[in-house]
């Protein structure tokens, strides 16, 4: 069970309207290295692990969640007040089209989500290496959007999911060293 407190995980501010820093962040809205990848995989391999893991797993999947939320918030508003002109220079067009300024599970590319992008194994040493591997990508991605953007208010929140993401790899190594002690 879940208690849901009407506040994001950490503020999210933005200095302008950028359509095309909303595009790039669609990568980890719905992209395979993204925030709803993330929460699903550990969620579904909270099923498949030993008792002591389980909690660790569901605590990283909604904290994921959070994370989605997010970046959701930091998308609209950044295009909350673009026009349907700037929307299609930044490559939005299409999206435009399909979903207004709705969002929509996609990447940056406008590729649809696809449940493909969920690894399990179903062996837990198998699948804190797939966790810790998915972590760093989400952190390199996270640099990468910090390189892109110089929004600095934006940036702050984006440095902040970036420590969460090296933060949760360190708990999944951390997890992976139990997982071995027990072999």
């Amino acid at each position: 069970m879940w208690f849901y407190e009407k506040k994001l995980l950490y503020p999210v501010r933005v200095s302008t309207c950028n359509p095309m820093l909303a595009k790039f962040l669609l990568e980890l809205y719905g992209g395979a290295d993204g925030e709803l990848a993330a929460a699903l995989r550990y969620m579904n391999q909270r099923y498949s692990v030993p008792d002591r893991l389980i909690s660790l797993l569901t605590d990283v999947a909604t904290e994921e969640l959070a994370h989605l939320e997010m970046i959701a918030t930091m998308i609209y508003k950044l295009t909350k007040d673009a026009t349907p002109d700037q929307l299609k220079q930044a490559g939005l067009g299409e999206h435009y089209v399909n979903h207004d300024r709705a969002l929509f599970y996609t990447n940056a590319a406008g590729v649809p989500f696809t449940a493909a992008y969920i690894q399990t194994k179903g062996d837990p040493i198998a699948d804190m290496y797939d966790n810790i591997a998915a972590e760093e990508k989400a952190r390199a991605t996270y640099q990468w959007m910090i390189d892109l953007s110089d929004d600095p208010d934006l940036n702050d929140s984006l440095r902040f999911l970036r420590e969460r993401e090296i933060i949760h790899s360190q708990r999944f190594r951390e997890a992976l060293e139990i997982l071995k002690e027990g072999q």
